[in-house]
């Protein structure tokens, strides 16, 4: 369904797959890879392999629907946030005769969101699939979830709307959070520190090029945030 020249733009896309971690899981099956991710739910490379193996045929699939290369690079990261729950809970069932039963799933799936998922116009789409991966991105809404509300939202706020330390001050003043510009602009430091350390370290490895620790398993640093959040 891929061709080999396509292959080589799409490894030139998403340079992770050639990530030394991403590399030494390629001779796992597809149903080892899958219960590798479902038992190590804090590591990431076993998703970022999958996705690998998959995205070309994801996104050829997608790109003959969608109406421009901005909606289809949503959709792609859509597609594979769906992927990433789904994944946590299936069951694959070979049925006779069917040779690979993960590959025919993914593919079932794809046509689904790309059947469901409704897009918005292009000019109100931010999301950048070169600033953040799907694999980043869906560990990096993980990591989201677990950060304390407020400190979650002032990073949305920062991040995904791009809004100033005063506006968001004067936000939370409103909302009867009394925070100066300062202390925002403490807090976001904070914040990204933290979003980090909720990273899988492999993830952090794989995207944020940290060296791996041998003692520890998180060690905060500067994270970059896409408007994808």
């Amino acid at each position: 369904m891929v061709r080999g020249s396509e292959k080589a733009v799409f490894s030139q896309r998403f340079p992770e797959c050639n990530h030394s971690l991403i590399k030494s899981l390629f001779h796992h099956s597809d149903r080892e890879l899958l219960a590798l991710f479902q038992r190590h739910p804090e590591q990431g490379k076993y998703f970022t392999a999958i996705f690998c193996r998959y995205h070309p045929i994801v996104y050829t699939l997608i790109s003959h629907t969608a109406r421009s290369p901005v909606q289809a690079d949503y959709l792609f990261a859509l597609t594979w946030r769906h992927l990433f729950y789904e994944m946590r809970g299936l069951e694959l069932r070979t049925e006779a005769g069917e040779a690979n039963s993960f590959q025919s799933w993914m593919i079932n799936v794809t046509a689904l969101c790309i059947n469901q998922i409704v897009l918005p116009p292009v000019e109100a789409i931010t999301y950048d699939l070169n600033a953040a991966p799907p694999p980043l991105w869906c560990y990096l809404e993980q990591a989201l979830e677990m950060m304390p509300p407020m400190m979650r939202l002032m990073t949305l706020m920062a991040q995904t709307f791009h809004w100033s330390e005063t506006r968001i001050a004067a936000y939370l003043q409103a909302e009867g959070k009394r925070l100066s510009p300062a202390q925002v602009r403490q807090l976001l430091a904070q914040g990204y520190q933290m979003l980090e350390a909720r990273l899988p370290s492999d993830i952090r490895q794989i995207y944020l090029e940290e060296d791996p620790a041998p003692n520890t398993e998180d060690r905060e640093g500067d994270l970059v945030l896409s408007d994808s959040i």
